[in-house]
């Protein structure tokens, strides 16, 4: 919506408030044209239902005016003597057109000085769980955000069954975009697996400041630029969606590149402005590695104690049934006719049990598996290994940005990381590496004419950028669909940073049965150069002293009693 096209909108509120609600404004003791004056009204009417007066602001917040105007609806009811579950009902289901009965039909007598202690009555209970959840959307919203970790595109920094809070105050929370949205849900409610929001009216990007910019290095939470799916990993191939920027799926991945910046990438190393990327201590950069042991096989429970923790593992199976299949299934990744193959944890014994299968794992002459450059380099040294290769991509991969076929996920570059106020020449040549950003993420019209590139129908031979982009990519490099195969991000699809794991489990996907806490990730952070250090122990011993203390407290106050 534009700025004329919201000014309206607000107008229309304002008189479908002073409509419903005038005769109500007098029978306060106020004048009629208060419910009129835009603002002012919403400041008498706190004062009418006994309200603090910063309520009003409540009302002004994307998101959280949703809740508030239910939250406002039952105490103005309320306030003039109708508490029962009936009236609460009617207000809520009629989206407070009830008040135009109210107020053009009943004699209502105002309660002044209503208490503000909550009272046993429906509407109260309604009122106290509505504000709690506003409560809940502000926190979520502007402060922090509960995430969790799908892929394994940043193993081993960040693990699949990594449960984050995401900090939104570094790099400045973003204002809502969409405006009718359910609280605290992304961009599918649960259960009904319906989206949980609106297209339209949208608000124009806005972000409050932070106290530190995103810096290379920096593990960031973003909204996938291309996400046209209707829930993360939907395979149903269902037709494609238009998501609004902020209801994008979340992703997370590792920031190479800043603003300004030169990239490239050689051999599946980062380049900046020339120079190698050195990234963090904790960092662990992969790639996919053939190693080939001819003579008893790849050994897993090796490779398991080096702590790496992707690859596959094969099983012998004796199955008599289908049903016996189907219950082994979730846990497989492929099968021939002689093996069934497993991820790193393999066929869960309580499985096998219940499905009554036998299993026996087999250690096959080669294995594809994830490996730092120093893990391959101990396995070349281990005389039970014939040989460790690593993977070379294709090499003009056209699923490859900006899709030309002229690069690979090994080898990129160079580019230039658009900047807001930065000009670039454009040529045909060039133009794939931005059209996006003109046409999509800026919002021009971009068309090719007569050999000419015009620009909202304009010719035009450079272009300044009005946003500032983002390079990500994933720490496992040959498993993470990242930049490379999208492009840059910008800066209005940043959500936040993580700066904490409250929990970690681990077979998070493979059912509650075959879960596993990994206490020693627990209460860790996430940046840092260090090892991560688990902080819980410190979190029981706080909450043991604090239950100890409110238990001696609460004695303490028995005996003067």
């Amino acid at each position: 919506m534009s700025l004329s096209e919201w000014f309206v909108f607000f107008l229309l509120i304002q008189v479908v408030h002073f409509a419903g609600t005038w005769r109500l404004y007098t029978k306060a003791g106020r004048k009629a044209w208060e419910a009129a004056v835009p603002v002012y009204n919403a400041i008498v009417l706190m004062k009418i239902i006994n309200r603090p007066t910063w309520w009003t602001v409540l009302l002004f917040i994307p998101i959280v005016n949703l809740i508030m105007f239910p939250v406002v609806w039952v105490e103005t009811i309320r306030s003039f003597g109708k508490n029962s579950t009936v009236d609460t009902l009617l207000v809520l289901f009629t989206f407070g057109f009830y008040t135009y009965y109210l107020n053009y039909t009943q004699d209502l007598k105002h309660l002044e000085g209503r208490s503000l202690v909550a009272a046993t009555k429906f509407g109260d209970t309604v009122s106290s769980l509505l504000f709690a959840i506003v409560v809940a959307t502000i926190v979520h919203t502007y402060f922090i955000q509960p995430f969790t970790i799908p892929t394994a595109s940043l193993e081993r920094t960040l693990l699949v069954g990594d449960f984050l809070f995401v900090s939104k105050v570094n790099y400045g929370a973003r204002a809502p975009m969409t405006t009718v949205a359910a609280p605290m849900v992304h961009d599918t409610l649960p259960i009904v697996k319906t989206k949980s929001y609106l297209n339209w009216p949208q608000l124009p990007y806005y972000r409050f400041p932070g106290f530190e910019d995103i810096k290379k290095n920096d593990i960031v939470v973003f909204n996938w630029p291309v996400d046209t799916v209707h829930v993360f990993f939907d395979k149903s191939g269902r037709k494609a969606v238009n998501k609004p920027v902020d209801k994008k799926s979340n992703y997370v991945k590792r920031c190479v590149g800043t603003p300004g910046d030169q990239l490239e990438i050689k051999n599946g190393v980062v380049f900046i402005d020339g120079k190698e990327l050195i990234l963090s201590g904790r960092a662990k950069v992969q790639y996919m590695h053939k190693i080939y042991a001819a003579k008893e096989g790849v050994n897993t429970e090796m490779l398991k104690s080096m702590g790496i923790n992707d690859y596959q593992r094969a099983y012998k199976v004796q199955l008599n049934s289908n049903e016996q299949f189907n219950m082994i299934r979730p846990y497989l990744t492929g099968s021939d006719e002689s093996f069934v193959y497993t991820g790193p944890r393999g066929l869960p014994n309580s499985v096998l049990q219940k499905a009554g299968v036998f299993a026996q794992e087999q250690y096959k002459a080669d294995n594809f598996v994830d490996l730092t450059l120093k893990e391959a380099e101990i396995l070349r040294k281990n005389p039970a290994i014939d040989s460790v290769v690593r993977f070379k991509p294709e090499a003009h991969d056209m699923k490859v940005f900006p899709h030309t076929g002229k690069w690979s996920e090994s080898d990129f570059g160079p580019i230039s990381i658009p900047k807001r106020g930065a000009t670039v020449q454009l040529t045909f040549e060039n133009l794939p590496l931005y059209k996006r950003i003109i046409s999509v993420y800026e919002k021009n019209t971009l068309e090719l004419r007569n050999g000419q590139i015009l620009i909202n129908g304009k010719p035009s031979t450079s272009y300044t950028f009005q946003l500032n982009y983002y390079w990500m990519m994933g720490d496992n490099r040959n498993k993470s669909e990242d930049s490379r195969y999208w492009g840059f991000v910008p800066e209005d699809h940043i959500v936040g940073k993580p700066v904490f794991i409250w929990m970690s489990i681990d077979g998070i996907n493979d059912g509650f049965k075959n879960w596993s806490i990994r206490w020693d990730r627990l209460f860790t952070t996430v940046g840092g150069d260090d090892e991560p250090y688990s902080y819980f122990k410190f979190f029981l011993i706080a909450l043991a002293a604090y239950i100890g203390f409110s238990f001696y407290m609460g004695k303490r106050k028995e005996r003067k009693v």
